[in-house]
């Protein structure tokens, strides 16, 4: 059997609705990981947010973490390629954002690849939601004055809030930053009515992730499947060869799909490696 690549999203694609993965999901890749398929996942979490949920599966591939911005290696728990933000640029943008009133959260690597996410006292209501979500993280830490360490790498900026919040500080990061910085704006799907402002490097996207991904896979990027439902998997579906749209996805997925599988709450993602590699039950 010929070798297969898949690199799925995870939210609102491998992820059912709360959040979890299905007995069935979680059997069909292992079985397919164990038969020799190469499959991995491309998502906007970090890997210890990512790990807690999907960590019944015996990833052995790198995966693509923070929307592209860290190649990760869940065997050696190493750092192996992404992009991030300079320091000059992070601090401006924490500086726009607090002439709105608002502060974002900072995920970044420190001196030893491990992962921090710095704050300011919270006391917005998404920002604690974001928070309680994540009981017991250690990466969370709170400053008297936000900023990034000159020992630090940025990899996400992120402001949680309402949609009319948000857009000025993203008009503001454009209007200053052009296409030195990619920002990405889209509805959380568990805090109601709250939106997430991402800024980070240029090149930390989905489809940088999926090109650095099909490199150290030894593949070209047309022999990837890959799998997504929201905007910001437009890149892997841009880069793909096959790309499959959950039904659920947003209409601008869709129409760039190859195909559209069933819904995240109905096994879409294993199913179709199930028909493609067959003989998984």
């Amino acid at each position: 059997m010929a070798i297969k690549h898949f690199l799925t999203d995870l939210d609102g694609t491998l992820l059912k609705s709360d959040a979890t993965l299905s007995e069935y999901t979680k059997n069909v890749l292992c079985s397919a990981l164990n038969e020799g398929m190469i499959i991995s996942y491309a998502t906007a979490r970090s890997y210890m947010s990512s790990n807690k949920i999907v960590s019944v599966i015996p990833w052995k591939y790198p995966i693509v973490l923070y929307n592209g911005a860290v190649i990760f290696d869940p065997q050696s728990l190493k750092v192996i390629g992404g992009y991030w933000l300079d320091n000059e640029t992070t601090d401006e943008i924490i500086s726009l954002g607090r002439t709105h009133g608002l502060l974002p959260f900072l995920f970044a690597l420190d001196e030893e690849d491990k992962e921090r996410v710095l704050h300011e006292k919270l006391t917005r209501t998404g920002d604690m939601k974001f928070f309680e979500s994540r009981p017991n993280d250690p990466r969370f830490g709170e400053m008297p004055q936000l900023a990034c360490s000159a020992s630090f790498r940025t990899l996400i900026v992120t402001y949680i809030g309402l949609l009319e919040e948000l857009e000025p500080i993203k008009e503001m990061v454009q209007q200053t930053f052009g296409d030195k910085v990619h920002i990405h704006l889209m509805k959380d799907q568990y805090i109601e009515n709250h939106y997430f402002l991402e800024f980070s490097h240029s090149k930390a996207n989905k489809k940088e992730g999926l090109l650095q991904w099909a490199k150290l896979m030894q593949c070209e990027p047309e022999e990837i499947t890959v799998f997504g439902d929201n905007l910001n998997d437009l890149g892997m579906f841009e880069a793909a060869g096959t790309k499959v749209a959950m039904s659920n996805a947003h209409p601008a997925l869709i129409a760039l799909s190859t195909l559209v599988g069933e819904s995240n709450d109905e096994d879409g993602v294993a199913k179709y490696v199930c028909s493609v590699i067959g003989g998984i039950t």
